[in-house]
């Protein structure tokens, strides 16, 4: 048997418009998409910039404790934005389950995350992982949601780039929001 390769990335660009749709999803379902300045299909960098709430700077009149839930919080939220990447590629896209190696990637690489950036326990970071596949399943298995998803991928396909704003008034006028 040949080993396989695992890689996370873009078959094409329309694959690509459709893990920021997904991504975009899921902030809409965590009801943080304020979060977001703007995406960028063409970004040579990331495709998602994200606004000053996500940025949550560190200050001796913040509680360490409300410094670290906010820190946990973004992990959440983006940990929800990869799984729901691929969710939107593989289910919508492709009509694919998600491939469970690349699934089993992502857990690799969120539980070093958490222990690293949040010193999450064990048990802590399977809870939020599971949560958030679980929210990502449930999006992207829904026949209902499958045309709405397609149509906001062939609109960000057809923008290049949106802002926050834009975002939310496209995912509103779809139903996902």
């Amino acid at each position: 048997m040949s080993q396989q390769t695992l890689t996370l990335a873009y078959l094409n660009e329309d694959d690509r418009a459709y893990g920021l749709a997904g991504m975009m999803i899921s902030l809409a379902s965590l009801r943080a998409i304020d979060r977001v300045a703007e995406v960028s299909l063409d970004s040579e960098g990331p495709m998602v910039e994200f606004s000053h709430e996500y940025y949550f700077p560190g200050s001796p009149s913040i509680s360490p404790k409300s410094t670290w839930d906010n820190l946990v919080q973004n992990f959440h939220i983006t940990t929800a934005m990869v799984i729901s990447n691929v969710m939107a590629r593989s289910v919508v896209r492709l009509k694919e389950e998600a491939p469970k190696d690349v699934l089993n990637e992502i857990y690799s690489e969120v539980e070093r995350e958490g222990k690293e950036t949040c010193s999450l326990e064990d048990d802590e970071i399977e809870n939020l992982f599971q949560n958030a596949l679980m929210r990502s399943q449930r999006l992207f298995h829904n026949p209902h949601l499958h045309s709405a998803i397609d149509e906001f991928a062939h609109i960000i396909s057809r923008k290049r780039t949106l802002s926050g704003r834009e975002i939310r008034d496209e995912l509103h006028l779809l139903q996902l929001i």
